[in-house]
């Protein structure tokens, strides 16, 4: 099989990406990747010379170099990663939040209606649900309450594919996953920014009371889940991923402190984020009984091993942490 995978030097799509490639020596990877401030072609040194991958810096805005894509390398199935996903920046300036989640999911739908494919995953949020109260979890059939500009980008690009599912029969599946942790992660995301400023002596901002929660999963069960649905996952479906194990923020972060010796006095409480979802938790009953998928990683030992991927690779984030990074710190969190 050639897939097309969008957002491939980021994060999860990295991480996506190298899992393929390692799992099924007989597929092709087409990666378009921007490669803007969060994609990352080190992620990628492992295959860097791996003629079963193929990867092109562009715009999945660029419905031309999309289609061409497609065509010229008879992909037979999008895996889109492709998005701007951070809250924080969504609340600074929401328009390219809407130009890549919505316009750029848009343009590669249209693709697909052109050229036939056998799937066409689409990489959601859980955060398209809202918030939750105490008690209960999201399930799929649950109504959409985005309630930053970014979930708010996602849920529409999520209700555009099912739509050019249902009109176009675009073999669509949708996948909305609860917060990654892992390696390749980029730094203003809660978890890596913990470790590196208790690393390096630094304060830990932490919004609000810290009591905030979320359903943490190592991003290789994410990946294992998404291998899942592009293969067996059923069209025009809505599948929650999530690997159970909530935490209150100001709980995982003094468990960063306590892997790492470093004292809680380095906990700095900052004003919270505007609209601060107060709790996530994704009920992941239908893909485990429909597609057989369980996550591998309990949470104490994925983050040991994630702290650890840190310690070993202080030359790969201290060169993202430099530059226009540390302009974009000091604006969110110096003075709050």
């Amino acid at each position: 099989m050639t897939l097309l995978v969008t957002g491939g030097a980021g994060f999860i799509g990295s991480n996506f990406v190298l899992h393929m490639l390692r799992k099924y020596p007989e597929y092709r990877i087409v990666n378009l990747d921007k490669l803007t401030y969060a994609g990352n072609l080190e992620n990628l040194r492992e295959v860097e010379s791996d003629p079963r991958h193929i990867f092109c810096q562009g715009d999945i805005c660029d419905s031309d170099l999309v289609l061409e894509l497609l065509r010229r390398y008879s992909v037979e199935a999008v895996v889109n990663f492709a998005a701007e996903s951070h809250v924080d920046r969504s609340i600074l300036e929401a328009s390219a939040f809407v130009r890549t989640n919505v316009q750029g999911t848009g343009v590669l739908l249209e693709a697909a209606k052109r050229h036939p494919l056998k799937k066409f995953v689409q990489i959601s949020t859980d955060e398209v649900y809202g918030s939750l109260g105490p008690e209960g979890k999201f399930t799929e059939s649950m109504p959409l309450h985005p309630n930053s500009p970014y979930a708010a980008s996602k849920a529409a690009a999520d209700l555009l594919g099912l739509a050019y599912h249902h009109t176009f029969g675009v073999p669509l599946v949708i996948t909305r996953c609860s917060n990654n942790y892992g390696p390749y992660q980029f730094p203003e995301k809660l978890i890596p920014l913990m470790i590196i400023n208790a690393m390096t002596g630094r304060p830990l901002p932490v919004y609000g009371d810290g009591g905030n929660i979320r359903d943490w999963i190592h991003v290789l069960d994410h990946c294992d889940a998404v291998d899942d649905v592009l293969h067996k996952g059923n069209d025009g479906e809505i599948y929650n991923i999530g690997g159970g194990s909530e935490l209150r923020n100001i709980d995982l972060v003094k468990l960063i402190l306590e892997h790492l010796g470093k004292p809680e006095s380095l906990i700095s409480f900052v004003e919270d984020r505007p609209g601060h979802d107060r709790r996530y938790a994704n009920d992941t009953g239908k893909i485990q009984q429909e597609l057989g998928w369980r996550p591998r990683y309990a949470f104490e030992a994925g983050i040991a091993e994630t702290i650890r991927w840190y310690q070993r690779n202080e030359s790969w984030w201290k060169r993202i942490v430099s530059g226009e990074y540390q302009q974009y710190y000091k604006m969110m969190y110096e003075g709050r």
